[in-house]
């Protein structure tokens, strides 16, 4: 692995795609040790565990690569009710209808309470 891949966590029961983040080696080193998922942040530069302010962790059941191991999926066990900052089960609530982007959010927390906005 060189630099950061992407990684698509997905729900183990359900087959739901609940996000995509990005992980260099050290972070997935990290998720394989801890069995928590882990990432770089671009933005703020740094490592960070999943649901470590919201409490919102992803329990590691499986991880992949793909046949490049250029990018990896993890199956994970979702504790909590929310994998998105924005509060959403997943972050894949906005969908492409007939021209148009169509928002649906049904937020299962308040993220301005959680990560003190």
């Amino acid at each position: 692995m060189n630099g950061l891949i992407p990684a698509i966590i997905q729900d183990s029961e359900t087959k739901e795609v609940l996000m995509v983040a990005f992980m260099d080696e050290k972070a997935l080193n990290l998720t394989l040790e801890t069995k928590k998922t882990w990432f770089y942040s671009r933005s703020r530069n740094k490592y960070w565990m999943k649901g470590e302010q919201s409490g919102h962790v992803q329990e590691v059941v499986d991880v992949y690569t793909d046949c490049d191991t250029d990018s990896v999926l993890i199956t994970v066990k979702q504790h909590g009710k929310a994998a998105c900052h924005t509060g959403n089960r997943s972050c894949f609530y906005i969908k492409w209808e007939n021209g148009n982007w169509v928002e649906y959010s049904n937020p299962v927390f308040n993220p301005d309470e959680v990560y003190k906005k």
